[in-house]
C-alpha cells in the first residue's frame, strides 16, 4: 500500500491501498535522486456504466427496509469512516482516494427502474434511495440522475424514502414535496457533527452541519417528512454531541432521529486508523479502545443485532442517551408517518378482447 504522511486537502483518504481482491501490492517508496510525486488527489473521473438491474433487495434483519437503488459507486465526499468503500474493490479500484475521486454512476438508472417498476412480478414495498452512498454528491448536480428516479416514483406512486447529507436535495422540494402530499416520501438527513473543524477532515467535500439543519428546516417547510441519522457516532470524537445535534434537529423542523455506531468493515478499518494518527494522534490510541470495546474486543464486528449499535458498557450509554433524549423531544419515531404503498400504478393486464360472434 501508499505510505502516507500528511493529509489531503480535501479528502478524507490520505492514501490509496490495494483493494482486499488484488494480486498486486503497490508500495510508494522514497527516490532519493527525484523528489516524491504527488498522489494525483485533486482529478475527478465519472464513469458511465449501464446496470443490468436497478431495485437491490435486503433482507438484513437490523436494516429497516427491504429495497433500495443507489445511482452512483464511489462518493465525491469524501468521508473517512464511509461503510461503503470497500465495495469499491469489487471495480478493481481502492476504497481509499478512488472512492473518492473515481466515481461510477448508472446511466440507465431511470430506464430500468421504469422497466422494473412495471414487471408483473414486481410488489410495491418502499425504495430507499442512497443506503449505500449519497445520491446527492456533487456529480448528482450535472447527471440529474436522482431526479430522473424519483420523477418515475412520483409517476407511478412508487413510496420512497431518501437518505443524504446533501444541501443538494433542496434543488428536488418540488417532486418531493408532491411525493409527500401523497403519502409516498421521506427524507433523513445525516449529521454527524456540527463542528466545522471536525467536519473538514471528517467529512472533507460535504455540507455543513449548520447547512444540513437549514435544509432539514427547507424541507420541512416544504411539508415532507424529514428526519435525522446521527451517524455514525464515534467514540471520543462526536459522541459529546448527541444531545446538541438533536435539540438542533427538533428546533429545525425533524420528526424522527436514529444513530448508527461507527462501523470499520475490511479496508476502512486500516483507513480510518491512519486518518487518526494524521488528524487526532494524541487521542487516537483512546478512540480506538472505545472502539475496541464496543467491538467485541475487534474493530469491527459484522454480526446482525450488533453492528449497528455495538455491545459493552460504552455502547449501552450511548444508546441509553440517545434514547432519552429522541423521547424527550418527540423524535423517537411515534409521530412518523407510514408510507402508502396502496397508490402504485404498475402492471396493468391487457383487457380481455370481446370475441365477434
Amino acid at each position: 500500500m501508499y505510505a502516507s504522511v500528511a493529509a489531503l486537502k480535501g479528502r478524507g483518504a490520505t492514501a490509496n491501498p490495494a483493494g482486499r481482491f488484488e494480486t498486486i501490492l503497490r508500495l510508494r517508496e522514497h527516490d532519493l535522486t527525484e523528489p516524491d510525486a504527488p498522489i494525483a488527489s485533486d482529478r475527478q473521473e465519472l464513469l458511465p456504466e449501464q446496470a443490468r438491474s436497478i431495485i437491490s433487495r435486503n433482507s438484513s434483519p437490523d436494516v429497516p427496509f427491504a429495497q433500495s437503488i443507489n445511482p452512483y459507486r464511489g462518493c465525491e465526499h469524501g468521508c473517512i469512516y464511509c461503510f461503503a468503500r470497500p465495495s469499491h474493490a469489487y471495480l478493481d479500484m481502492s476504497p481509499g482516494l478512488d472512492f473518492e475521486r473515481r466515481i461510477r454512476f448508472k446511466a440507465n438508472a431511470a430506464e430500468l427502474l421504469a422497466r422494473e417498476l412495471l414487471d408483473p412480478r414486481y410488489r410495491c414495498e418502499p425504495i430507499t434511495i442512497g443506503a449505500n452512498t449519497d445520491p446527492y454528491q456533487p456529480a448528482e448536480a450535472e447527471l440529474g440522475i436522482t431526479r430522473k428516479l424519483l420523477e418515475i416514483c412520483l409517476e407511478r406512486r412508487q413510496p420512497v424514502s431518501v437518505i443524504t447529507k446533501s444541501v443538494l436535495i433542496q434543488r428536488d422540494a418540488d417532486i418531493l414535496s408532491e411525493l409527500a402530499s401523497l403519502g409516498l416520501c421521506n427524507v433523513f438527513l445525516s449529521i454527524t457533527t456540527l463542528d466545522d473543524t471536525l467536519k473538514r477532515s471528517l467529512e472533507p467535500r460535504t455540507a455543513s452541519g449548520r447547512a444540513r439543519l437549514r435544509t432539514v428546516a427547507a424541507l420541512s417547510r416544504h411539508g415532507i417528512p424529514v428526519g435525522v441519522l446521527v451517524a455514525p457516532v464515534i467514540p471520543a470524537l462526536n459522541d459529546a454531541e448527541i444531545e446538541r445535534i438533536l435539540a438542533n434537529a427538533v428546533a429545525a423542523g425533524a420528526r424522527k432521529a436514529g444513530w448508527i455506531l461507527l462501523r470499520l468493515p475490511h479496508e476502512v478499518a486500516p483507513l480510518f486508523r491512519e486518518w487518526l494518527d494524521v488528524h487526532f494522534p494524541e487521542r487516537s490510541a483512546h478512540v480506538m479502545s472505545l472502539v475496541q470495546q464496543s467491538r467485541d474486543g475487534r474493530d469491527n464486528d459484522p454480526r446482525f443485532g450488533s453492528r449497528m449499535r455495538g455491545s459493552g458498557p460504552f455502547a449501552d450509554l450511548i444508546a441509553t442517551r440517545f434514547r432519552v433524549q429522541a423521547k424527550r423531544l418527540g423524535l423517537d419515531g411515534s409521530q412518523w408517518p407510514a408510507l402508502d404503498t396502496g397508490l402504485f400504478r404498475g402492471y396493468e393486464p391487457p383487457a380481455t378482447q370481446l370475441q365477434l360472434l
